[in-house]
């Protein structure tokens, strides 16, 4: 992890494409201007933990209901050969 001292204004550059500046420094609250192309999503940690999980819990019951339809169409298909 690299970690750098930034003042109020100063910024910081990732890459050819993001940049990550110091707009505001209150107490122990930092506000911070993040500059992206659009195909770059930003999101703060908390928000992108919840997205992760909720993603992983969409694909499990995509899962389940691939399985159900699965074992319908066997049934079906075994039905129809009797």
């Amino acid at each position: 992890m690299l970690v750098l001292s930034r003042k109020k204004g100063e910024s910081i550059v990732i890459g050819d494409e993001i940049e990550v500046s110091i707009v505001d420094i209150q107490a122990e609250q930092v506000k911070l201007a993040i500059n992206a192309p659009r195909h770059i999503s930003v999101h703060r940690k908390e928000i992108y933990l919840q997205i992760q999980e909720e993603n992983k819990a969409s694909a499990n019951s995509n899962s389940k209901a691939f399985d159900m339809l699965n074992s319908i169409v066997k049934k079906e298909t075994v039905e129809k050969k009797d």
